[in-house]
């Protein structure tokens, strides 16, 4: 067997490992937040464990993101921020009149006309 392969066959299960041990620690820690505080000041109910892990998840879809490669720090984002700040407003504005006509867009009635 290769060393390259060898490698690979420990760090993989050690990263989930490590993956499975940060989530798990997020939710404890969340929980535990939970309970000292929440039930105290506001009379909320605790939360176990599962439910701090789904708490944590739901936050970070919320709050953070997906981040699945298009996020605004992403290369894909920086590339697609320079593309529009070359743009002049009249292709900017066929851009837009272009993502209007998909997925059933319609403007608001004031919205591109000068008053």
């Amino acid at each position: 067997m290769r060393p390259k392969m060898k490698k690979l066959l420990w760090i993989g299960p050690l990263a989930i490992l490590g993956m499975a041990l940060f989530v798990a620690v997020g939710a404890a820690l969340v929980m535990t937040l939970w309970n000292w505080l929440l039930p105290s000041l506001f009379g909320w109910p605790q939360l176990g464990f599962w439910q701090a892990l789904g708490l944590l998840a739901l936050s970070r879809i919320l709050f953070g993101g997906l981040r699945l490669g298009g996020g605004p720090g992403s290369h894909l984002g920086r590339r697609w921020a320079e593309r529009w700040a070359r743009m002049t407003p009249e292709e900017r504005e066929r851009f837009r009149q272009g993502l209007r006509g998909h997925g059933g867009f319609e403007p608001s009635p004031g919205e591109g006309k000068a008053q």
